[in-house]
């Protein structure tokens, strides 16, 4: 098996999850740029697409940042 170094690895794992969110955050754009109608669309609880997927969008970040954390901690670092 290759080992690559801590560095490296986080680099790529950060690389990964701004892929993954770039996918979502521009699926965003595209549906309000030429489809402006659906963001218009009650999906969830009398709330518009618009606005639940822009929640999503935030909340995404949350958690990609969290496994970003996760993934990046060190064997060295005490584990709580």
């Amino acid at each position: 098996m290759h080992d690559i170094s801590p560095r490296r690895f986080n680099s790529r794992l950060g690389m990964a999850l701004f892929a993954l969110y770039l996918v979502f955050y521009l699926g965003f754009v595209l549906v309000s740029a030429f489809a402006a109608d659906w963001m218009e669309a009650t999906v969830l609880g009398g709330l518009n697409l618009a606005i639940v997927y822009g929640f999503g969008l935030i909340l995404l970040a949350f958690v990609l940042a969290m496994i970003y954390g996760w993934g990046c901690r060190s064997d060295e670092e005490p584990r709580a």
